[in-house]
């Protein structure tokens, strides 16, 4: 575990937006979850600020100033891992039905994680492919793509908190929404250190074909290839997804210094080069008031706003 005084958002988050925090508390082992609670205490006491847990910071939009934040992040975990329970009670190899049961640890990121299944022939989470946010950030965020969330796979999950340690959760027990997630739990840090989800078995060349497939398709219809958030509004329902919304009120490729709503899809904020948080900030509150004046609806941001 190490201590990293004034990290930089922009240097964490997928947009490249942001200033600096107070400080940051990277775990690495499993050993350092001992000490953390007392580190914590410690920073966010002597420091005056408050704990945030920080994955990949692929739907993060964060003001350019300094912040009152004092970083948790997961690094490490290890490889993903077949679990399943034999009549014993004993942790098998699941070799001869197609329903496998894989624990990854929370701060693996989801490329990798995808990939792992690819060699291994085990499929069902390929329509995340392209997502670059961790598994533990993809709890959080209950994260979607292409019609498959979190919530349709996980079976449970570790969590960790500074007053009650490591506990697993059946995902029965836990409340999913649109892009969020109640453990149940009320502490103010909660750290993911593993999932436990359910896919099935099949040919690895198949697998892999259909994660071709599926990128290709996101490279077609959405800035894969830039700095983004991701999707920056929530869709308002299904007859209204704020991409169209966006478009419709000509705001697909509009842009504000060096941030701009993506030609390819209208709900992506993408930073050009030398974007500010300043303008993206902009950016919003427009989309918030054109679609309001034309269609008397109040956009709510997908993305998490640290101001």
């Amino acid at each position: 575990m190490k201590v990293i005084k004034g990290p930089l958002l922009a240097d964490r988050t997928t947009l490249r937006l942001g200033g600096k925090a107070m400080a940051e508390i990277v775990v690495r082992e499993t050993s350092d979850l001992a000490d953390l609670a007392g580190l914590l205490a410690e920073q966010t006491a002597r420091l005056g600020g408050r704990s945030m847990v920080l994955g990949e910071g692929s739907n993060i939009l964060a003001a350019d100033r300094d912040l009152d934040l004092v970083l948790v992040r997961l690094e490490g975990g290890g490889d993903p891992e077949i679990m399943e329970q034999g009549d014993d009670g004993n942790r098998i190899s699941e070799v001869d039905r197609e329903a496998v049961r894989i624990r990854v640890p929370g701060a693996l990121r989801l490329p990798r994680l995808l990939g792992w299944c690819a060699a291994r022939g085990l499929r069902g989470l390929e329509p995340w492919t392209g997502i670059p946010g961790s598994v533990g950030g993809a709890v959080a965020m209950n994260a979607g793509s292409y019609g498959l969330e979190m919530a349709q796979v996980l079976e449970r999950v570790l969590i960790w908190t500074p007053d009650r340690g490591g506990r697993w959760l059946d995902a029965a027990a836990l409340q999913f929404g649109y892009r969020r997630f109640d453990s149940g739990l009320d502490d103010a840090v909660q750290l993911v250190l593993a999932a436990e989800l359910r896919v099935e078995r099949d040919e690895p060349t198949e697998v892999r074909t259909r994660m071709r497939n599926w990128f290709d398709r996101k490279k077609e219809t959405q800035p894969i290839t830039v700095a983004s958030a991701g999707c920056v509004f929530k869709n308002p329902d299904a007859e209204n997804p704020a991409g169209r919304l966006l478009d419709r009120v000509g705001l697909r490729g509009f842009r504000k210094g060096d941030m701009a709503f993506s030609e390819r899809h209208a709900n992506f904020l993408i930073n050009l080069g030398g974007g500010s948080a300043d303008d993206a900030f902009a950016l919003l509150d427009l989309a918030r008031e054109r679609v309001a004046a034309r269609f008397g609806l109040e956009l709510e941001t997908e993305v998490k706003v640290l101001a």
